[in-house]
């Protein structure tokens, strides 16, 4: 039966899951809009140094608002995180398809795209937002990797992907708490 793509993947769809949470004394629209500004990704997080809207060919698209069906070029993506140079290898990247952009709910999505086919490797990352009964606003993101390689992924780079995604989460909350 094909999975409902409107919900996040359980993390035993796939070979290995990375996770990120944090809980950020700010607004879920304030939160958001940080989450959403790509371009600002170089002033505060260590581990998506940066993020672009392209076509499919990769080239960068003229308006920089993201929405479903759209690709993102996410470069570079520092492995172990950091906001300085990360060493040799410390550079990796990701073309992928934003496959939900749900703002009302504050829910984004997207898979690997391009050449790879997904028996070989297939990522989903999603990063959602709930509002908590005291006002505060939850960032939870979960990524799932699936197929042959994501063996190698996990164990080549596994940990320190998940050092990322707590890091984003991390300096997520810095900014949103920071921001007027």
């Amino acid at each position: 039966m094909p999975r409902d793509t409107r919900v996040p993947p359980l993390a035993s769809d796939g070979v290995f899951a990375v996770t990120g949470s944090s809980v950020i004394n700010a607004p879920p629209d304030k939160v958001w809009h940080t989450l959403m500004d790509f371009q600002s990704y170089g002033e505060w997080n260590p581990f998506v140094r940066g993020q672009r809207l392209v076509d499919a060919s990769g080239r960068t698209s003229t308006s920089q608002t993201p929405s479903e069906g759209q690709f993102l070029d996410i470069s570079p993506v520092h492995l172990p995180p950091t906001m300085g140079n990360p060493g040799l290898f410390g550079k990796n990247s990701a073309f992928v398809e934003i496959t939900v952009l749900d703002t009302e709910n504050y829910r984004a999505a997207w898979e690997t795209a391009g050449p790879v086919p997904a028996w070989l490797l297939h990522s989903e990352r999603w990063q959602t937002l709930t509002t908590l009964p005291d006002g505060k606003t939850r960032y939870d993101t979960i990524e799932v990797f699936s197929g042959f390689a994501a063996y190698l992924v996990q164990l080549f780079v596994g940990s320190a992907l998940k050092k990322g995604f707590q890091a984003m989460a991390d300096t997520l909350k810095e900014r949103a708490e920071r921001q007027e």
